[in-house]
């Protein structure tokens, strides 16, 4: 695979929470410099990186980050505040509880609601794959299939673990064909990225990717 195809890929993230100007611009021109697919930056951050960048990157930030235990009207707010600011892609978190608790159908009206909010903007769903049983996991997937959320996400990058191999290739086993499948936390190597493309996974949330491509740039190879 291109290295130009995996870089337009990544959502370039910096999510970090000493995270400072500086770094988020950083961000920004790193990911137009490297032809990635946004930039993914704290909510703080969107209305300032948005006028940074213009039209020359998408502005990806969080919602209900990283823990998902918010209430609706607060997710709800944060995306339709996120989207008012610049923000062209919101990545929610899941009331994780709900999920295990076995209240389908709240966490189901919960994305819905988000969506709702984005006003047409892209959502990625975030399941936090690592607290998750495969029977969890599997329910998700068509939790999420019928949410009318754009893409289910393995992880945050925040808790017990990222993304696997396995989880891509469950989430492509058992999603309906208009949903795609965003890989996050973990992704270490050029190897590892192209393996979850590879898998079925559409978008990659990683801050590591472009800085081993600069470095690489750095040492003349």
């Amino acid at each position: 695979m291109e290295l130009s195809e995996i870089l337009s890929k990544v959502d370039h993230t910096v999510l970090g929470p000493a995270s400072t100007w500086n770094d988020i611009k950083t961000l920004c021109d790193d990911g137009i410099k490297y032809g990635c697919a946004s930039v993914c930056l704290p909510p703080s951050f969107v209305k300032r990186a948005k006028d940074y960048v213009g039209d020359k990157i998408k502005i990806c930030t969080v919602i209900g980050f990283p823990n998902g235990y918010n209430t609706t009207a607060v997710k709800c707010f944060e995306a339709a505040e996120a989207v008012k600011e610049g923000a062209d892609e919101i990545d929610m978190v899941i009331n994780i509880g709900a999920l295990k608790d076995k209240d389908y159908d709240f966490v189901l009206n919960e994305i819905k609601a988000v969506k709702e909010s984005c006003k047409g903007k892209l959502l990625k769903v975030i399941i936090e794959t690592c607290l998750l049983t495969e029977e969890e996991k599997i329910k998700m997937c068509e939790i999420v299939s019928d949410s009318g959320a754009d893409f289910i996400k393995t992880s945050t990058g925040f808790s017990t673990g990222g993304a696997t191999r396995e989880d891509v290739a469950l989430f492509a086993a058992h999603v309906r064909p208009h949903l795609k499948i965003k890989a996050a936390g973990g992704i270490a190597s050029l190897k590892d990225a192209e393996d979850m493309l590879s898998l079925g996974a559409s978008r990659l949330g990683t801050s590591r990717i472009v800085k081993i491509v600069k470095n690489e740039e750095a040492h003349g190879y």
